[in-house]
């Protein structure tokens, strides 16, 4: 029998081995090794300067990493995935070959993963018929309009920044319209525009490849019946016969949407004899539509023409214009401000796609013609731009317009502005200079009836170097139409004449003379050091109401004439183009 005093001190001594096996050896405590990391070095390749890549790293306890470019992660040992997203770059997208992954990193060694990107083919989508449903086109697709494109009434197109859109070459007059009641949300930026254009090569490409962007709105204008848009009834494909109509609207505060910074390039195809689609046809669209840093290059017909409507503009470019560069009529008395207009030549327009005009102008603008015209045909009344027969009473402000000088002018044109049947606006700080046959013209007694009145103005302007095919004339010469220099200095409307020998392009910090290699690049219309249009223009409407209403919070009065501010921002820069074919 074993007594309770032996079984305790068994118990003590099986207690003190444990003790001791607890507390190790006479050296201490155990610490567990140091492991090293290791490189995983991942390289970039393929994509274009500036490109940034899309790399994602992820290993062994939720490690994640991103990577734009190549480089050198210090990380743990352990198994390591690497990925890569598609990257666009330019409207070009770029999809990644990965070699290495899963990568194995091993203390203090170093792996490697490769990440090799590679250009793969835009998709490209044709659009046709009718867009019944919002929609929205990307940078990362090649659209196509193929023959003429409606965008219906409670729809909106929204087109992000960087997207191309050209007009099929096999349906000639190809052109997208925004209807009475859809809306266009075409958002461009200065890096990324968006881009209307012809399908053909560079330097292939000609005036009239396609037809335009057409945008009808529900503001008033001064035609009554059912007048359509010009050319909309022309045998394309997909165009209704009955053509589009634009007249009979109501809501001069309509919102067809907004376009900013979108350039239309070798559009106005002739889809009937004399029956031109435009670059920018904008047919009774209301005020609540935003219209910023758009651009017409080598356009068929007119650049920029308005029917009727109150849309205001500013930043607006128009280079080589087939017709003219700023049209309007019907009643439009929307405000534009900041416009440059170039034209060195009249390029040659694609083959069947219709004529260059006999007339091309600066700016033309009519009161009213063709059936229908509501508007006062004679009446000597003031024009006060609300319940008054719905005169043209437009705005331009700090305008520059540049012609062709000696170059061969059509048989009718070569007039910076052309003022006539029974128009009124007002024409402020702008600048005309190297008209071939003159700065400005009041063509008929309707129009010189608003002059009289008060609903004419055209004061504060630079004209320079104009009528060298018609010897040196400026303004309408004594005894032909009513826009004599002494008729308009008679109603305080005081312009500025160059000395001779003062030429365009000492006006500006760069003026190119007009030739095929020109680029945008060589454009700076800044005033030049000393230039006299850096002075003189009309810094303050509180002296004139009638110009301070019309002019309103929209235009900005300024003590420089043209489109550009003394030492100011080159808001043209970076987003427009020059090209000739």
């Amino acid at each position: 029998m074993i007594s309770f005093v032996r079984l305790r001190t068994v118990a003590a001594a099986l207690v003190s081995v444990a003790s001791l096996a607890a507390c190790g050896s006479d050296d201490g405590p155990t610490t567990p090794p140091v492991v090293a990391n290791g490189s995983l070095v991942v390289t970039v390749s393929g994509l274009p300067s500036g490109a940034a890549a899309a790399v994602t790293v992820t290993g062994p306890n939720a490690y994640s990493q991103t990577a734009t470019a190549s480089t050198t992660l210090s990380v743990a040992p352990g198994s390591y995935t690497v990925a890569a997203a598609q990257v666009t770059s330019n409207n070009v997208r770029y999809n990644a070959t990965i070699t290495g992954s899963p990568a194995t990193v091993t203390s203090n060694g170093s792996t490697t993963v490769t990440v090799a990107y590679s250009m793969t083919a835009n998709p490209t989508v044709v659009l046709s018929g009718a867009i019944a449903a919002n929609r929205t086109l990307t940078a990362d697709t090649n659209w196509v309009l193929r023959g003429f494109v409606y965008v219906n009434s409670g729809a909106t197109l929204t087109i992000r920044a960087g997207t191309r859109i050209v007009g099929d070459s096999t349906a000639l007059g190809s052109a997208l319209f925004i209807l009475r009641g859809a809306r266009i949300d075409a958002q461009g930026t200065e890096a990324a525009p968006i881009v209307f254009t012809s399908q053909r090569t560079a330097g292939n490409r000609s005036p009239g490849d396609w037809g335009g962007l057409v945008i009808v709105g529900n503001a008033r204008n001064n035609r009554t019946g059912n007048i359509i848009v010009e050319g909309s009834d022309g045998s394309v494909v997909g165009a209704n016969p009955a053509g589009v109509v634009y007249t009979g609207g109501t809501v001069d505060t309509d919102n067809s949407g907004t376009l900013r910074y979108v350039r239309v390039e070798f559009a106005g195809y002739a889809t009937l004899p004399d029956a031109e689609l435009n670059s920018f046809t904008f047919a009774a669209v209301g005020s609540g539509t935003t219209l910023e840093y758009l651009q017409s290059m080598s356009g068929l017909d007119d650049a920029f023409e308005w029917f009727g409507g109150t849309v205001d503009g500013k930043y607006l470019v128009s280079y080589e214009s087939g017709d003219d560069h700023f049209d309007t009529s019907e009643g439009y008395r929307g405000r534009n401000q900041f416009v440059i207009a170039y034209q060195s030549t009249f390029i040659t327009p694609r083959a069947g796609a219709g004529a260059v005009s006999a007339d091309p102008q600066g700016l033309e603008v009519d009161g009213c013609n063709g059936g229908g015209c509501t508007a006062p045909a004679g009446g000597n009344a003031q024009s006060s731009g609300a319940n008054d027969g719905l005169w043209n009473m437009n705005v331009f402000a700090n305008f520059t317009l540049i012609g062709t000088g000696a170059a061969t002018t059509p048989t009718n044109g070569g007039v910076g502005a052309v003022l006539r049947r029974g128009t009124g606006g007002y024409y402020i700080n702008g600048v005309i200079a190297r008209y071939a046959r003159q700065a400005v013209s009041m063509r008929d007694s309707t129009t010189n009836n608003r002059f009289q009145a008060d609903s004419l103005i055209f004061k504060n302007n630079y004209l320079a170097e104009n009528g060298v095919q018609n010897g040196g004339v400026f303004f309408d010469p004594t005894g032909t139409n009513f826009g004599q220099e002494a008729s308009f200095t008679a109603r305080g409307s005081v312009n500025t004449v160059a000395a001779t020998g003062v030429t365009a392009a000492s006006l500006f910090g760069g003026l190119p003379a007009g030739a095929a290699t020109t680029t945008a690049a060589d454009f700076n219309w800044l005033p030049a050091t000393d230039s006299p249009i850096a002075t003189g223009g009309l810094s303050t409407f509180t002296a004139d109401p009638r110009i301070a209403a019309r002019a309103g919070t929209f235009i900005t009065p300024t003590a420089y004439r043209g489109a550009a501010a003394p030492g100011g921002t080159r808001w043209w820069a970076n987003w427009t183009n020059y090209a000739r074919n």
